[in-house]
């Protein structure tokens, strides 16, 4: 049985790492269509919120309202991790405008190397030797996923600074998310993370959006970016991690990067050079590492 639920659980968060892995494919394919970031975020959140508001609607009758509701305190610390995925969301959306899709993934993959920074500043404990190990790896792969090498490449500033922007928003969301209100549901949890992230978001919207707001984007890649970004990763990885811990899950969820620059490469017709890949191939690499045990001599 406990093998059974292992197996669901790593099913689970690789369906939603996945579907985060495509969605920055379809951001980019929707500014191709000359759709704002203001316009792309707003359409993915206000459909998001819908969506989730519907899946707790389903669960509360069918649980017949027994299950556990979030309290006012819960809902609070909720909404204010989930600024942390509404600024995210902005970064990398704004990071993939400048930048090919296949390195924007690679700059959001710094969460490796900054949740270890933020582990220490937290717990004021130093990191491992595999720990380090583990960064060197990163960062080596970063260089060669990236193509910085190559003397040719130039790589837009601001899509590299609104990447690392995007990392260090993940990184919070990732250690909040873990430990904010984890006694209520899933679903409940992510409907007030986004609600707060919406803020954030709407925020933005209301600053930047100068022309007349596109509707037409609600209807065209609207339901698309909500089901990739918003409802289908936070649902089933908030439901497979504690099936498969956070080391497999972690492990498991670095499909995302793969599978984010295979989208760019098939649809956007991304050009991805073989010291690319073996970039990507170290960062995996890095991130497996991170996540076992390693049995002391």
């Amino acid at each position: 049985m406990a093998k059974t639920n292992v197996l669901k659980g790593v099913f689970l968060v690789a369906i939603g790492a996945s579907s985060y892995g495509m969605l920055a494919t379809f951001v980019r394919m929707a500014y191709d269509e000359n759709y704002t970031t203001a316009e792309v975020t707003t359409a993915q959140f206000v459909l998001g919120i819908t969506g989730l508001l519907l899946i707790n609607l389903f669960q509360k009758i069918k649980n017949k309202n027994t299950g556990r509701k979030a309290s006012p305190k819960n809902i609070f610390h909720l909404m204010l991790a989930g600024t942390s995925m509404g600024m995210t969301s902005l970064f990398y959306y704004l990071a993939v405008r400048y930048i090919p899709v296949s390195i924007g993934i690679v700059m959001l993959m710094q969460t490796v190397w900054m949740g270890v920074l933020l582990e220490y500043f937290l717990d004021k404990k130093l990191p491992s030797k595999q720990k380090v190990l583990a960064v060197v790896i990163v960062l080596i792969g970063t260089a060669l996923a990236t193509n910085i090498l190559q003397n040719e490449v130039i790589l837009d500033w601001r899509g590299l600074v609104f990447g690392i922007f995007a990392a260090a928003s993940f990184t919070t969301t990732m250690f909040t998310a873990n430990r904010v209100a984890t006694e209520i549901s899933s679903a409940q949890r992510s409907l007030f993370m986004l609600l707060g992230g919406a803020v954030i978001v709407f925020t933005f919207a209301a600053v930047t959006q100068i022309s007349p707001f596109n509707l037409e984007i609600f209807a065209k890649w609207g339901i698309i970016l909500a089901l990739f970004g918003t409802i289908i990763p936070p649902m089933l990885m908030n439901a497979g991690f504690p099936l498969t811990g956070i080391g497999l899950g972690s492990i498991v969820s670095a499909l995302e990067l793969p599978i984010s620059v295979l989208m760019a490469y098939i649809l956007l017709n991304e050009q991805v050079v073989f010291l690319q890949w073996l970039g990507i191939v170290l960062i995996i690499l890095a991130i497996v590492l991170m996540n076992i045990r390693l049995k002391s001599s």
